[in-house]
């Protein structure tokens, strides 16, 4: 292996690298294809002989287990450094046949013959044209998982979907044989691809050719040599080398990379017999194979070790939001480029949702969209006296939904009614009562000013604005909604507690004794009963006809029910009088139930029970199933639990008000101008919680490949704010939570993987026709009857340092700066808590602004380095750290940062 000085200023460069260098440098637009691996073993009974299979490669290894009936799990490659100095030895010394021209296996073979002498070419070739036997055969016993798999084909199997479509197969041939005396050792390229029969046991064809055939005695030394070779093969790096290489030494540089790159673990401190699990993310070869980076390999192996890996140590992408955002200085240019960017996709927004995930999206999102609908509508119904209820929140999901789904920039995203808007709506109510205004008309003129006020935001590209929302105005906003959310479904469940209590004083013993009566009044005291108790569906004026005061006291009181006693006038008397089922704790089994059993259905696609297409399948309409399951338990159960009424009759909720809202007529004049400054609160509002949200949707870890459409987007929201203004409905902008589920309804993963390797995320599903439909939906329903890193930040408070997950930004900023960062977020959080849970809830859109204020004067407290680990690096900053002082003053920070680190090292220690 070639060597260079550490010593020397000029040996940051390996020999190997540099030929690396060269040779990966040339252009070629052909990717290299996937390698799939095979080794055959020669195997012996007597005189006669056969290849094998003992172990294949995609990314992982899978050896065929002593029993010989069955494959091991996907496991790490574990080598000895010694397999790998022999393997170099024999490329070094062997026979290297590159481009290699021949279309079958003894072509090939006699081709490679020529390299040994007469005498033993003919043994050679008849060792290697033996048969080759696959691990085809499956046990007697199956377990359920394999039932219904075909055998039909033994080449066709289903392995074949784990091997990408363009892979080429590398074969391994390992054996001991008596007619040598040394090793024969053959690496063969051919010039093109060739099927060759029954050599690999999928309908691959094969590339490379390695073979290693030695004297008894060692064969535990040659398969060792054949494992490092194959998993050479599957190495992304050497897998290019294989294929560009020119002689030898390309081979002999690929492998002393690799040789750069290994890390070697002491034998005292771990088991070679355990085998390593696949990591859950492969670390990416991006860098190992980019040009530019191989200057660094010699390096590489040190970061490695001592970090946990080269990937981590690049500085954190600044913040970026792409081209959507660009200020471009014309009127609505910004709305002009966004309708631009989306003409193009028309077409497959709709043919990409005709997908069976599509349906599982539907129904999951369809179910939370319509339980807010009911909540909302409700809400806004006691607080505004039902000028706006459950009929107005339905429809007005329905209409504002189906409309921006269809024609707005991010269909992903899902409109709906939010709190901060019904608390708005409720002090505009008090407002309205208290000055003697007519509430639906001033709620007409603050839509429509709040409309006027969209479009000029839409028109100067105020959007723009955007860039400067971070990672720590996300989290803060998306962890308040996600709060706000939770908080509200405890409320609920601990206020069921409050109006069914449990029975625990019931003794089954005594049941004899239990009883509750009513008792009538005392004839003395006079008749106290009103109209006013009596149920609208009853006749005041019958019930004075039946039960005047002369004949109430007639009445069979024994006979009335727990209400009617109550009514009458009567007393209840007795032990039992306050019974109530146990509705509470029905309530909460179906509660806790639900969650618990859409939690695990969700991870059961990643379990190791069934064929993966069942777990899959269960997996997406894991939330349908456990709603489905556990209703249908409360109807077995037949409880009387309390449930979400949806409306009947296609009417407003409010008998004395119609469809269509007048602008004049019933206030001053004057509240048709005045009504711009209650509308510039809505206005921020409404900003803010759509663009955050589209913000958090548009994140390029989702890998959106549309498009955004900020503009559009916001645009359509002020359209719809006028239309449902005009209609009395509600007003709707976009919902985080249901948004961020919408999202991961849709997120597709890869098909082929190789074993043991996780599926990788390709990106979501981007259509508009799930949206569409499931709004759709909700307008018939009424005939019917976001793992936050700022998360794990606060969980290192309550960790030693030595128990601290291997976070990346913990590997460059003090422990110190994280807890500070983290603190200023609590108390943010803490504050806008505060703010939405009182009266001052009304300028709940300007603390949001203030998360962006708080986020810029943090650039006072935190250096460039850490905020770029911790959270983004804002607009301006990128360009200021062009300038030479901007650097200089970084890395008297970063310097400062880091002894501050190693002195808490010290202290913990």
């Amino acid at each position: 292996m070639e060597q260079h000085d550490i010593f020397h200023p000029d040996s940051t460069v390996s020999p190997a690298a540099e030929r690396l260098r060269y040779i990966l440098g040339e252009d070629d637009d052909l990717p290299t294809p996937t390698l799939f691996t095979e080794m055959d073993t020669l195997q012996h009974d007597g005189d006669d002989m056969e290849w094998k299979e003992s172990a294949r490669w995609v990314k992982f290894e899978e050896k065929v287990e002593e029993g010989g009936e069955r494959w091991s799990k996907p496991h790490v490659s574990t080598l000895t450094l010694h397999s790998l100095f022999e393997l170099r030895t024999c490329i070094q010394t062997g026979s290297v046949l590159l481009d290699l021209e021949g279309y079958s296996l003894p072509e090939i073979v006699g081709e490679s013959d020529g390299l040994i002498g007469p005498e033993l070419r003919e043994k050679v070739s008849f060792v290697l044209l033996r048969k080759h036997r696959h691990q085809h055969k499956k046990p007697m016993h199956r377990s359920l998982a394999d039932m219904g798999k075909s055998n039909n084909c033994p080449l066709k199997n289903k392995f074949m979907k784990k091997i990408p479509r363009d892979a080429e197969a590398s074969n391994v041939l390992i054996g001991e044989v008596d007619f040598l005396d040394k090793p024969f050792v053959a690496f063969v390229r051919l010039a093109q691809a060739t099927t060759l029969g029954g050599l690999t046991e999928v309908p691959v064809p094969t590339r490379f050719l390695f073979v290693l055939l030695g004297p008894h005695g060692k064969g535990k030394s040659y398969n060792e040599i054949g494992r490092a070779i194959a998993t050479l093969m599957v190495d992304d790096l050497f897998s290019d080398v294989a294929y560009k290489a020119r002689d030898r030494d390309d081979l002999i540089a690929g492998i002393d990379e690799f040789l750069d790159e290994v890390i070697v673990l002491p034998p005292g401190e771990w088991d070679p017999k355990i085998r390593i699990e696949p990591p859950k993310k492969v670390p990416s070869a991006d860098m190992r194979k980019s040009v530019l980076n191989l200057n660094e390999l010699g390096q590489v192996n040190g970061m490695v070790g001592g970090a946990g890996g080269g990937e981590d140590e690049e500085m954190p992408a600044p913040h970026e939001l792409g081209e959507e955002l660009q200020f471009t200085g014309r009127f609505c240019g910004g709305l002009w480029l966004d309708i631009k960017r989306k003409v193009p996709w028309i077409l497959s927004d709709f043919s990409q949702g005709f997908h069976i995930q599509s349906i599982s999206a539907v129904l999951f999102i369809y179910l939370g969209c319509i339980t807010n609908a009911i909540t909302f509508g409700g809400l806004l119904g006691d607080a505004t006296d039902n000028y706006q209820g459950v009929m107005e929140s339905f429809l007005g999901t329905a209409l504002a939904g189906t409309v921006f789904c269809l024609l707005g920039g991010q269909p992903l995203i899902i409109l709906s009614s939010t709190g901060p808007i019904l608390i708005f709506e409720k002090l505009l109510y008090e407002f309205s009562l208290g000055y003697s205004l007519d509430y639906m008309e001033l709620r007409l003129w603050i839509g429509l000013h709040s409309c006027l006020q969209c479009l000029i935001l839409v028109a100067t590209d105020a959007s723009y604005i955007i860039k400067y929302i971070t990672r720590f105005t996300e989290e803060g906003f998306s962890s308040l909604i996600s709060f706000i959310f939770i908080s509200d479904a405890i409320k609920k469940m601990v206020g069921s507690f409050k109006y069914y209590p449990i029975n625990r004083g019931f003794k089954p013993d005594y049941v004899t004794s239990y009883k509750c009566e009513c008792i009538a009044p005392d004839q003395g005291e006079p008749f106290s009963s009103s109209p006013s108790s009596f149920s609208s569906t009853s006749s005041p004026s019958s019930f004075y006809t039946f039960y005047s005061p002369s004949s109430f006291y007639c009445l069979d009181w024994s006979q009335l029910s727990k209400k009617e006693c109550v009514k009458y006038g009567g007393a209840l008397l007795g032990n039992t009088c306050k019974y109530v089922p146990d509705l509470a704790l029905m309530s909460f089994i179906l509660f806790f139930g639900t969650y618990s059993m859409t939690v695990s259905l969700k991870k059961f696609k990643t379990s190791r029970y069934f064929p993966t297409k069942l777990r899959k399948l269960i997996s997406d309409f894991s939330i349908f199933m456990s709603i489905m399951t556990f209703v249908g338990l409360d109807m077995l159960v037949g409880l009387d639990t309390p449930k979400l009424i949806v409306p009947t009759e296609f009417k407003p909720t409010r008998p004395d008000r119609g469809w269509l809202v007048m602008p004049f007529g019933k206030n001053p004049w004057w509240v048709y101008v005045a009504s711009a400054v209650p509308a510039l609160l809505v206005t921020i509002l409404i900003f803010m919680d759509q663009q955050i949200s589209a913000v958090i949707v548009n994140r390029k870890e989702n890998k959106l490949k549309k498009g955004c459409g900020y503009h559009l987007d916001l645009f359509w929201v002020g359209i719809l704010m006028a239309v449902c203004s005009f209609l009395g409905l509600p007003w709707y902008v976009a919902a985080t939570v249901i948004s961020i589920a919408h999202i991961d309804s849709l997120k597709m993963e890869s098909e082929s993987s190789a074993p043991g390797e996780q599926p990788q995320f390709l990106g979501v599903r981007e259509q508009r026709l799930t949206g569409i439909l499931v709004f759709v939906l909700n307008g018939v329903s009424i005939f019917l009857a976001p793992v936050l890193q700022f998360w794990e930040r606060i969980k290192l408070y309550l960790m030693p340092a030595k128990h601290q997950p291997d976070f990346s930004f913990l590997r460059h900023v003090p422990l110190r700066r994280v807890h500070l960062f983290t603190l200023v977020q609590i108390i943010c959080l803490a504050v806008l808590w505060i703010l939405k849970s009182t009266v001052a809830a009304i300028i709940f859109p300007v603390m949001i602004l203030g998360l962006m204020v708080v986020r810029k004067m943090m650039d006072l407290m935190f250096s460039q380095h850490d905020l770029a680990w911790l959270d983004d690096i804002l607009p301006e900053k990128d360009k200021k750290k062009e300038k030479g002082g901007k650097k200089k003053k970084d890395n008297k920070k970063t310097k400062a940062a880091e002894t501050e680190s190693d002195e808490e090292v010290r202290d913990e220690d």
